[in-house]
């Protein structure tokens, strides 16, 4: 397959949509080149991806309705006191594979990643296989009446013995972000029609509604840790999508003193993510959702990238924190369980970089920028500061 030239491929797209975070630049470096071709290495490997559905799932929520998503909490384990194991207790971030299994968490994962990349390799390519197939995957998990799923996570992150279902498993909702910006890649593509559009745009309109006004949906967003902040970015980015934008401001705007100032010490630190057993993970993890508000609110005048709090607290200190600890060799102050991957910080350090310079983060990341990354795709959306081309 041959690539076509990439400023033909800005010339022929149309400006990127409201909530859109992907948004691709020239293809220019050295590192560019291989992150383009591993793209499109796994675009093609979508290519050949079964449509995954709620209705594949081998287990059936409290509802009794396959069409309810159902996932079950990762942490959780049988009690060895009790014969039946019921109910379940909690070993922080000790994941139980057979939480897993039956549920609908990994296909959501496996469906949010496919529709992003094959939405990208669209946009590179213009090949409509791509396109075709992002439109078909979406389609069997939301649209088709006999597969599609139900706009509620009531029954995420289930607990055996416990609950069926809890407000914090809202977070696994956080890959419809992925399949949004997958779809918006699609432009104009007659794959993605305007019926489609219109059906996919109403299904966010209920999980929306859901998400604002039940209990499990009000129970996350008052959570304090990064299952606040994946809740403020989940809500402006659906809310940007659905053309609320007056409703992603009011999110944004007070996530400046409900997520910045709450979650980011003054020294950088992160105090709720430091007490799990995974703190490095969980830093990344909790600023990752950061870092997306940072962006959505750019795109209803709320400056996240230069808000510094009067005690001192910033995103930019937050990244100035674990930054040193993109290198391998320096050991995290705290004893973790298990080790994080370093090199997931690599792409928070570029996209702070794309909006704002700064010395010490550029020296971290380009410190570690030659590491070998299981997915460089981050590397095809520039380093250059381009804050108010955005």
């Amino acid at each position: 397959m041959k690539l076509i030239p990439l400023l033909l491929a800005l010339a022929l797209h149309a400006a990127p949509a409201a909530a859109q975070l992907l948004i691709p630049t020239d293809v220019t470096t050295a590192q560019d080149q291989p992150a383009l071709k591993a793209l499109i290495t796994k675009a093609d490997k979508a290519l050949a991806m079964t449509p995954e559905s709620v209705l594949n799932k081998t287990l059936t929520p409290a509802s009794g309705d396959k069409h309810d998503f159902l996932s079950f909490g990762p942490y959780w384990w049988p009690d060895p006191a009790k014969p039946d194991g019921l109910p379940y207790i909690r070993r922080d971030g000790d994941r139980n594979p057979e939480m897993a299994r039956g549920s609908d968490s990994l296909a959501l994962a496996r469906l949010g990643a496919a529709v992003e990349t094959l939405g990208l390799a669209y946009w590179f390519t213009r090949d409509e296989r791509y396109a075709t197939q992002a439109a078909r995957l979406t389609r069997a998990w939301f649209l088709d009446p006999a597969t599609r799923m139900n706009a509620n996570f009531q029954h995420a992150q289930a607990i055996p013995g416990i609950t069926t279902g809890r407000g914090i498993g809202i977070i696994e909702a956080r890959w419809l972000i992925h399949i949004n910006e997958g779809l918006a890649m699609l432009g104009e593509s007659n794959a993605w029609t305007a019926q489609d559009r219109a059906a996919m745009k109403a299904w966010l309109g209920d999980f929306y509604t859901w998400l604002r006004t039940s209990k499990n949906g009000r129970d996350e967003e008052g959570e304090h840790n990064n299952h606040g902040s994946w809740y403020d970015a989940q809500a402006a980015h659906l809310a940007l999508v659905l053309g609320r934008n007056d409703d992603a401001k009011a999110i944004l705007q007070r996530g400046l003193t409900t997520r910045l100032a709450a979650h980011i010490a003054p020294d950088g630190s992160q105090p709720h993510e430091l007490a799990r057993t995974r703190s490095l993970d969980y830093s990344v993890f909790n600023l990752e959702a950061l870092l997306i508000c940072a962006q959505l609110a750019d795109r209803v005048g709320v400056d996240w990238w230069g808000h510094v709090s009067p005690d001192g607290r910033s995103l930019r200190g937050a990244l100035a924190y674990i930054a040193p600890y993109a290198d391998p060799a320096k050991v995290w102050p705290k004893k973790d369980i298990h080790d994080a991957d370093r090199a997931s910080m690599l792409p928070l350090l570029a996209t702070y970089l794309r909006h704002r310079d700064d010395a010490t983060l550029r020296k971290a990341y380009d410190a570690q920028a030659g590491t070998a990354l299981a997915n460089p795709t981050f590397r095809l959306f520039g380093l250059s500061s381009r804050s108010a081309s955005r």
